[in-house]
């Protein structure tokens, strides 16, 4: 079975094609500027030379039929016919209390997905835009929606509930949620099974550290607690994001600064974090550039950075009584050995040992960073979300048809 996965943004759709039973990226790419007459898209089959091509998409619908094109391609394409793509996996930021895990689309789901729409106005309605598109285009084809939320849901109220007046939960939802939980799911599995032991044994907490970044507490497989609250904001340092802080720097900042609300949002969600720190950038790379040159402010903000990634382990330590793996996962967790180092080495009274030669070592391949003595194990395992919504696509679309094939006629 062919699957293509699908993560629309506004004004970008990135896709890849899985063929199945090999779990192959058959292609994959990237349309980016939809809406204007000079989006651009990035086509790319493994062993051949990328194909860029601009033209005018002014929605969603004609970039999908434009993707489907480039796949279909006599040249460039990887299928004979867009009837060999089998099923449609879709990313969708934001479940609510509504999905607790991955659901084929009908009706009702896009009716649920739409009263969402509050709770992450800025994606939620984009990844509706990307489904209605493939309707439009493969009417017959199933899809599915894998939601950034679910894995976070199975939470207890200790770590999803706010201690705010019950009512504003009851009646507006207002809550934890988490994000990141295709990411998180993913390299929980992939770590479990690279240790080679059963997951649900194991007591782990996963750092998803890109220019968003959050932590999460897996206990026995599932999501205990997670450092991002209601909205993406919450938690960890990020690259443009504050995190965590206390909720009254933002009536006193409007009083101080004659600010508005949207502008003291704007603050704290695009010129915050490492950003703001370093006055440098939100990028990782060029932080520790400018630190190594001596930029204070950089070293400042990378310290930090730092600091509140070992805060939050020890904290999911000190909440599921102890702790047997970490892993670091994403852009800069992936690829930052220094920031790795950094966070491990005040992590020594769990009895953590980290293995200087492992972890600096370049490998796009699930490794093990600390020594064989180590009484945690810390791991890099790089990230797989596509191919996390294109099992889970793969498996509801088969488990339809086996129920169908077994109804009597």
């Amino acid at each position: 079975m062919n699957v293509l996965v699908i993560n629309a943004g506004s004004s970008s759709l990135k896709y890849q094609l899985y063929e199945m039973s090999t779990e192959r990226v058959l292609a994959k790419g990237l349309v980016e500027r939809i809406g204007m007459d000079s989006s651009i898209l990035t086509h790319e089959v493994e062993g051949q030379p990328e194909v860029r091509e601009v033209s005018e998409i002014l929605e969603h619908t004609t970039a999908v039929r434009k993707v489907l094109d480039m796949l279909t391609h006599r040249k460039f394409g990887v299928i004979d016919s867009v009837d060999e793509i089998q099923a449609v996996g879709h990313r969708v930021v934001h479940g609510g209390e509504t999905f607790r895990e991955s659901v084929l689309i009908d009706a009702n789901v896009k009716l649920e997905i739409r009263k969402l729409f509050d709770l992450a106005p800025l994606h939620n309605p984009a990844h509706m835009m990307g489904i209605v598109a493939v309707e439009t285009n493969l009417p017959d084809v199933p899809q599915a929606v894998v939601f950034d939320t679910a894995f976070h849901q199975t939470m207890p109220p200790t770590s999803y509930l706010y201690a705010i007046p019950m009512v504003l939960y009851r009646k507006h939802k207002i809550r934890r949620y988490g994000f990141h939980g295709t990411s998180h799911d993913y390299v929980s599995q992939t770590a479990a099974e690279f240790l080679g032991r059963p997951l649900e044994s194991l007591k782990m907490v996963s750092c998803h550290i890109g220019n968003g970044a959050s932590c999460t507490a897996i206990l026995h497989g599932k999501s205990y607690d997670t450092s991002m609250g209601m909205t993406p904001l919450e938690g960890l340092m990020m690259g443009t994001r504050s995190g965590d802080l206390d909720p009254a720097v933002v009536p006193f900042t409007i009083n101080k600064e004659d600010l508005t609300l949207n502008e003291v949002n704007s603050m704290l969600n695009k010129h915050s974090g490492l950003l703001a720190v370093s006055g440098v950038s939100s990028d990782m790379r060029e932080v520790v550039q400018a630190m190594n040159e001596g930029n204070e402010s950089a070293r400042l903000a990378f310290e930090m950075y730092a600091y509140r990634i070992r805060k939050y382990i020890g904290a999911y330590a000190a909440a599921m009584n102890g702790l047997d793996v970490i892993v670091f996962t994403a852009g800069i967790g992936e690829n930052s050995d220094l920031l790795r180092k950094k966070v491990c080495e005040g992590l020594t009274f769990l009895g953590l040992e980290l293995d200087e030669e492992r972890n600096q070592a370049r490998s796009k391949q699930t490794r093990r960073i600390t020594t064989d003595s180590s009484k945690v194990d810390v791991l890099v395992v790089p990230t797989n979300e596509e191919l996390l919504i294109a099992r889970d696509t793969y498996r509801l679309v088969q488990k339809a048809a086996m129920a169908k094939s077994e109804t009597p006629s």
